[in-house]
C-alpha cells in the first residue's frame, strides 16, 4: 500500500539563501550552535517536512510549536532520515542545541508560516503549472471534490485528488489522517501533478487549513463553497470566527474566482464579501443566483435522483447525478458550475459527472441489489443539518423503516451531540447509539450526550438501542433486526478508515464491516 511517503517528484537541490527568499530569517547558527553565515555555511537543500515520519536526505526539518509539545523534540528521527537543517523558533534553537543534534539551525519567529514559503522556493510554485480547483463549507466538500474532479474528465481524465477520504496522484494513492494535508505534502501532492502530466489538480479545504497556513501562497484557479454550519466551534469558539475563516479562501491570495451556493445566509454573505469574482448556485432553495436547480425528483427506476439544472441565460439541463439524497443536488450543481467557470462546456461537465463513480462512504450503498436483505447505506453525515438532510433524503428511497446507527466524536465540539441525536429520534424509526472516534473521552460519557437529546425528542425512548461494546457489534445487530423493507444508514464516519480511542487509531471502515455482516446473514442465501 501506497503512502504519503511515496509523493516524491523530482527536485534539484537549491542552495538555502534562494529557498529562505521571502522568509525574515532572525539567526543562523552552525551545528556547532555559534552564529554562522548563511552563505558560508549553508547546505543545499532539497525538501521540507513538518514530519519527522516523512523525511528524506537533504530536506528541512520544520520544528512547528504545538499545544501539547514543541516539534523540536522530534528532530532527531527527522535527522536520522536525512534531514540536514532545522527550521524552528527561538525555544525551538536553543531545545535543538541543548539536545546537540548536530545539524544548523535557522530561527525565525513564525514556523509554521514560513512553510509555505520554503515549500514555494523548494518545489517551484507548482499550483502555477496546473490547473486547481478547491472546495471549502462544513457538509458536502469531500462528495463535491470528487465530483468536481469527474467533472473534469473531458478535459483532465487523470485528475488528482487530495481530501478526507484519500490523496490519489498519478500512481500514488493513500488513504488520509485529516481533510486537507500540511503545507509540505500539498506542495509535492501539486508537484507530483505536474511531473505525472495529470494536467489538474482538485483540493478539499478544511477551514482549519486555512488558519494554519496550510495553502498560503497557492492561487486556486476556483475555489468552490458549498454551506456552513454547525461544526468545530471548539476550535473557533463562534460562527462568525469560523465563517472568517472559509472566507479566506474567497480572496486574491487564494482564489482567482469562485462558485458560491447561496443557500444558507452564510452563503449568501460571502457572495457579497468575496473579493474576487463569484459566481452563485441555488441548489435547495429559491435564492436570486446565477445558477438554479429545479424540479428535484428521485427516480427509483434508475436510482437516481434527477433535477433540472437552469443556466444563467435560463436554458433547462437535465441531470442525473450518480449519487443518492437531495442533500448531494447541491454538491452536484456546484461541482458542475465550477468546472464550466474553468472554461469546460456544460455539457462535458453534466455528462462526465453522470458517469462518475460511487464516491466512498457519502450515500454509499453496500448493498445495491438487497433481495431479502434491508438497504445498507454508509454516510458521513456528523452534523445535525446533514444528518436531518441525509435521513430526510433516505426517507423518500425507502418503503418500511429507516434505520439508524450513529454515535459522535470524542474531543470535539460537544455542543452539537444533542441536537444531532434529537434530529436522528425525528427522523429515523429505529435507533442504534454506538461510538465513533471516543479519542480521549469516556465513550459512555459521549453516549450519554445522545442519549439526552434522544430522549427530549422520544421520551418514551421506543426503538432505542444503545451498544456499549464496539461499532461493529451495532452494524451487525441493527443489519441482522432489519426487515428487508427497511434501509439502515450508518454516520458519521463514512470512508474513515480508523476508530481513534485512546490515542490509537484502530483500523476499521464502516463499508466492509457492514458488507461482511450481509454476506453472512442468512437472507443472502434465501
Amino acid at each position: 500500500m501506497t503512502s504519503v511517503t511515496d509523493i516524491r517528484p523530482t527536485v534539484d537541490p537549491i542552495p538555502l539563501p534562494r529557498a529562505l527568499e521571502g522568509i525574515s530569517v532572525d539567526g543562523f547558527y552552525g551545528a556547532d550552535s555559534a552564529p554562522a553565515s548563511l552563505d558560508a555555511r549553508a547546505p543545499a537543500v532539497c525538501g521540507v517536512t513538518v514530519s519527522s515520519n516523512d523525511c528524506e536526505p537533504g530536506w528541512i526539518f520544520v520544528a512547528i510549536p504545538g499545544l501539547a509539545q514543541h516539534g523540536v523534540r522530534f528532530a532527531h528521527a527527522a535527522i536520522e532520515a536525512g534531514a540536514c537543517l532545522i527550521v524552528t523558533d527561538e525555544v525551538g534553537r536553543r531545545e535543538a542545541f541543548e539536545r546537540g543534534l548536530g545539524v544548523p539551525v535557522v530561527e525565525v519567529t513564525n514556523p509554521r508560516a514560513v512553510v509555505p514559503l520554503l515549500c514555494r522556493n523548494i518545489y517551484s510554485s507548482p499550483a502555477t503549472r496546473v490547473t486547481t480547483m478547491a472546495v471549502t463549507g462544513t457538509n458536502g466538500k469531500t462528495t463535491t471534490s470528487y465530483l468536481m474532479r469527474a467533472a473534469l474528465a473531458s478535459r483532465f481524465p487523470h485528475a488528482s485528488l487530495c481530501g478526507t477520504v484519500e490523496t490519489s496522484v498519478g500512481p500514488v494513492s493513500f488513504e488520509a489522517v485529516r481533510t486537507t494535508a500540511e503545507a509540505p505534502v500539498v506542495a509535492r501532492f501539486l508537484a507530483a501533478t505536474d511531473q505525472y502530466h495529470c494536467g489538474a489538480a482538485v483540493i478539499e479545504l478544511s477551514a482549519h487549513a486555512l488558519s494554519l497556513n496550510r495553502v498560503d501562497g497557492i492561487v486556486f484557479d476556483v475555489a468552490a463553497f458549498t454551506n456552513l454550519q454547525h461544526d468545530h466551534l471548539d476550535y473557533y469558539g463562534d460562527m462568525e470566527t469560523y465563517f472568517a475563516a472559509k472566507a479566506l479562501l474567497f480572496t486574491p491570495e487564494h482564489s482567482r474566482r469562485g462558485v458560491v451556493c447561496v443557500d444558507d445566509e452564510w452563503g449568501r454573505r460571502l457572495a457579497d464579501r468575496a473579493t474576487i469574482p463569484v459566481t452563485t448556485v441555488s441548489a435547495l432553495t429559491h435564492e436570486a443566483a446565477d445558477w438554479q436547480v429545479r424540479d428535484v425528483t428521485p427516480d427509483k427506476s434508475i436510482g437516481r435522483t434527477v433535477f433540472t439544472l437552469v443556466s444563467p441565460d435560463g436554458s433547462p439541463h437535465r441531470v442525473a447525478m450518480p449519487i443518492l439524497g437531495d442533500v448531494n443536488v447541491q454538491n452536484t450543481a456546484v461541482a458542475i458550475v465550477s468546472a464550466v467557470s474553468l472554461g469546460l462546456s456544460l455539457e462535458d461537465a453534466i455528462s462526465s459527472v453522470e458517469d462518475a463513480p460511487q464516491i466512498p462512504g457519502r450515500m454509499e450503498k453496500v448493498n445495491p441489489t438487497p433481495g431479502a436483505q434491508p438497504l445498507v447505506i454508509v454516510d458521513y453525515a456528523h452534523t445535525p443539518e446533514a444528518l436531518e438532510w441525509t435521513l430526510r433524503s433516505t426517507r423518500e428511497l425507502t418503503a418500511g423503516r429507516v434505520v439508524i446507527v450513529f454515535g459522535t466524536d470524542g474531543d470535539r465540539d460537544a455542543s452539537k451531540r444533542e441536537e444531532l441525536a434529537a434530529i436522528a429520534a425525528r427522523e429515523a424509526d429505529v435507533l442504534w447509539v454506538t461510538d465513533e472516534n471516543p479519542r480521549s473521552e469516556d465513550p459512555q460519557s459521549i453516549r450519554d450526550y445522545l442519549l439526552r437529546g434522544i430522549a427530549s425528542a422520544r421520551p418514551d425512548m421506543h426503538d432505542v438501542h444503545e451498544v456499549t461494546t464496539c461499532r461493529r457489534d451495532a452494524v451487525r445487530q441493527a443489519i441482522l433486526d432489519a426487515r428487508a423493507t427497511d434501509t439502515v444508514i450508518i454516520t458519521g464516519k463514512g470512508a474513515e478508515w480508523y476508530q481513534e480511542i485512546q490515542g490509537i487509531h484502530h483500523r476499521y471502515n464502516d463499508v466492509p464491516v457492514a458488507a461482511e455482516v450481509l454476506a453472512g446473514d442468512l437472507r443472502a442465501h434465501e
